[in-house]
């Protein structure tokens, strides 16, 4: 008798279980966020932990450059963006916007060719003295290098040999040959075929570009992209952004 009481006890937990996942996935609801490049592969990451947590969907729109402000300035439909920290404007709620990610520069070089020492600030100095060209883009975290470059007491020695990148990443470039030594975000430079990861600037070298999220002013489930946001600054959920090569606010 106890055994199938047991039973009997065993099967309506399961249909009491399989009951509550239904009524989740019918009631789950759907937002879209909007993302530039600079932190899309950790809001992927996130975006895939928060479906599997909650049963909500979440889209996640990259748009390059000028794209992803021209559709916020549109209106277009969406719930969130993610983007660097100092570049959330009039269409996000006030208070709304939460830092969860920063990321630094890193270093790539064409597979099949010397890798370059990048490990100290001089390592770093001597391989970009040594190199015939240095590639970075103009946006994002790409401006740090000037900065670098006159740190290290170098930039009038490299600035001839600089190509800014555009249109495309800094790890295409190197990947072609178009350059032969490539500086750009830790999770954007890499991976890419055709190239090696030297590895991300020395500690004493590094500046990060700081991300966060934001709730639109036109968002029509502003309570799930507010649990969105809540989700990706929670601290268990650290590992989801380091999958791809960022860094918490507090690393």
């Amino acid at each position: 008798m106890r055994i199938a009481s047991g039973i009997r006890t065993g099967v309506a937990v399961a249909a009491l279980a399989g009951a509550l996942c239904f009524a989740a996935s019918a009631g789950a609801a759907e937002i879209t966020v909007l993302s530039s490049q600079g932190c899309l592969s950790a809001v992927r990451d996130l975006a895939a932990g928060f479906e599997k947590a909650t049963g909500n969907k979440v889209n996640v729109s990259f748009e390059a450059g000028n794209a992803l402000n021209e559709k916020i300035n549109a209106n277009a439909p969406a719930d969130l963006v993610a983007n660097g920290i100092e570049t959330f404007g009039g269409k996000i709620v006030p208070g709304s916007v939460a830092e969860f990610a920063r990321a630094g520069n890193g270093v790539a070089v064409k597979a099949g060719t010397v890798k370059r020492d990048i490990s100290t600030p001089e390592a770093f100095k001597q391989a970009m003295l040594n190199s015939a060209s240095i590639g970075h883009t103009n946006a994002g975290t790409g401006p740090f290098n000037t900065r670098l470059f006159q740190k290290l007491g170098i930039y009038d020695m490299v600035k001839g040999k600089v190509k800014i990148i555009t249109g495309r990443l800094v790890a295409a470039a190197v990947a072609t040959g178009d350059i032969e030594i490539g500086i750009q975000q830790t999770n954007v430079i890499q991976p890419y075929e055709g190239t090696i990861y030297l590895g991300p600037l020395p500690k004493e070298l590094m500046e990060y570009g700081r991300f966060g999220a934001g709730l639109l002013t036109i968002s029509k489930e502003p309570e799930v992209a507010k649990a969105f946001i809540k989700f990706v600054t929670a601290p268990e959920n650290a590992g989801l952004i380091r999958k791809s090569a960022m860094e918490t606010p507090a690393s």
